[in-house]
């Protein structure tokens, strides 16, 4: 499996929710986005990457600012973890 934020090949991958869904039930949510879309849009990533972008943002920065991969990859924190994290050994 090949993590979509560092792009390591690891045995396996986690589901990370674009937004998290700690915010699903919130109106702002429910009436900018639909259900599906809440429960759905998301990332697989790695253990590293996924402990990392929860290190560095709480859920509502994360809902509000970093709910695409892309807008994720542009953070400098992000980043230096990914430089980071490429460097590191993979389980297989």
């Amino acid at each position: 499996m090949i993590c979509e934020l560092c792009k390591r090949e690891v045995d396996e991958t986690t589901f990370h929710h674009l937004i998290p869904v700690t915010l699903h039930t919130k109106k702002w949510y429910q009436k900018n986005y639909n259900f599906n879309y809440l429960k759905t849009h998301g990332i697989d990533v790695c253990e590293l990457c996924h402990y990392a972008i929860h290190h560095f943002y709480d859920e509502k920065t994360l809902g509000k600012n970093y709910n695409t991969l892309e807008l994720l990859l542009e953070s400098e924190l992000i980043q230096k973890h990914i430089k980071w994290a490429r460097k590191q050994k993979t389980s297989h």
